[in-house]
């Protein structure tokens, strides 16, 4: 696929979703990426339920326009493999702990020996140092210890979890986006570069209104619902035919506009955001009773004639149906692009990158055929030794 990122060569080895999801972005744009999985087995997201043939229907997601490679980095010898990978690189993405990468000697330092002027970029549980650097953690432990956990939910209630691993898919941005400073600054300097991410971070840096709130106010910012702590009205409301609307005031303008549609002059009085924080309470019910009044379709089609900015509260795969709202994904590759099997082309790709072909440990084994959509019948393909390279 042709993109700003053609000439890119981007080595994924990392797991799941945060790093994958990177790569992912970063090959939808051009980027070739070769991904690196355990042999037999491949990248854990690969059996995630629910299966298509065998397969995560979410592996889609995270596995496409990716070539996958197989090798074992246990095995004394992968070390140098990998580096060998590395070093036809400009990028690498990992989400393995500090200390596993120096256990396999992939770490930073042993990769910029094959490629000086390397970018990697590095997203862990909790960065690279201080105490919990070697700290297991996925996406749910990131948004605890930031602290989202705690805002999400009502105010008698429990923390509650997003309905998605925010950390997880926001890190994966941010890492893109690393990469692409790290290139930049690498192409500037010639120098090497490492992006060091815990999946805390991205979080915190979105949530830091909590953070200036309880330093202008000496207040810890509590669960509020739905509600926003610093716009009213902001919630979800019920509509009389049993359906939900996202309604926000976030502006003076829209605020004035849902006015004119509710037919409620009075409320002009609260002329400020503080005002209407204030009375909240007031507001907010006022605004619940004129959505419960209608039915969402007229009650849409009203609110737009306004001018007012909503969306109703349904389950996305509804908007497929819809016109889309605008050309946010034109860059995108579509089709979506090609999901790779495990291992596909190991061969091939090792002698593309490192001159060297690599023999299958069990010469034997049945080599999988590629299926339309990155399926593999039958046995996952073997699993590759790095021990006999000068074929």
């Amino acid at each position: 696929m042709s993109g700003p990122l053609n000439g890119v060569r981007v080595l994924d080895i990392s797991t799941v979703l945060a790093g994958p999801l990177a790569s992912s972005l970063l090959g939808e744009f051009g980027a070739e990426v070769i991904k690196v999985e355990q042999p037999g087995i491949g990248d854990p997201a690969r059996s995630y339920p629910p299966l298509d043939d065998g397969v995560s229907a979410g592996w889609a997601v995270v596995g496409r326009n990716k070539s996958s490679v197989t090798v074992d980095l246990h095995h004394p010898d992968a070390a140098a493999l990998v580096g060998q990978l590395a070093a036809t690189a400009d990028v690498v993405v990992t989400n393995f702990r500090p200390a596993t990468l120096r256990r396999f000697s992939i770490d930073f330092d042993d990769l910029v020996s094959y490629r000086p002027d390397l970018v990697m970029v590095h997203v862990s549980a909790f960065g690279r140092t201080g105490p919990y650097a070697d700290r297991p953690g996925f996406a749910r432990v990131a948004e605890a210890f930031a602290g989202l956990t705690h805002r999400t939910g009502f105010p008698d209630g429990p923390p509650v979890f997003a309905g998605y691993p925010v950390a997880d898919g926001v890190t994966g941005i941010y890492a893109a986006f690393a990469a692409m400073l790290a290139l930049r600054q690498r192409d500037l300097t010639g120098e090497p570069q490492l992006a060091d991410i815990g999946l805390y971070e991205p979080l915190l840096r979105m949530m830091e209104d909590f953070v200036v709130d309880y330093d202008a106010t000496g207040e810890v910012r509590e669960r509020q619902g739905n509600e926003n702590p610093h716009i009213s009205p902001n919630n979800l409301y019920r509509t009389r035919d049993g359906r939900w609307l996202a309604l926000p005031a976030s502006t003076e303008q829209m605020w004035r506009r849902l006015l004119v549609a509710m037919e409620a002059p009075d409320l002009a009085a609260y002329d400020s955001m503080t005002a209407r924080i204030e009375h909240r309470g007031e507001i907010e019910g006022r605004v619940a009773a004129f959505v419960a009044a209608h039915d969402l379709e007229p009650l849409t089609n009203l609110l737009e004639n306004a001018g007012g900015g909503l969306w109703t509260g349904e389950h996305g795969c509804r908007h497929l149906t819809r016109p889309r709202p605008g050309a946010c994904f034109r860059a995108v590759a579509s089709p979506p692009g090609h999901v790779p099997s495990t291992g596909r082309q190991l061969s091939s790709i090792c002698e593309k990158v490192t001159g060297s072909r690599l023999r299958p440990c069990d010469p034997a084994a049945p080599r999988a055929r590629v299926l339309p959509g990155g399926r593999i019948p039958g046995p996952v393909p073997p699993a590759f030794s790095p021990r006999d390279t000068s074929r």
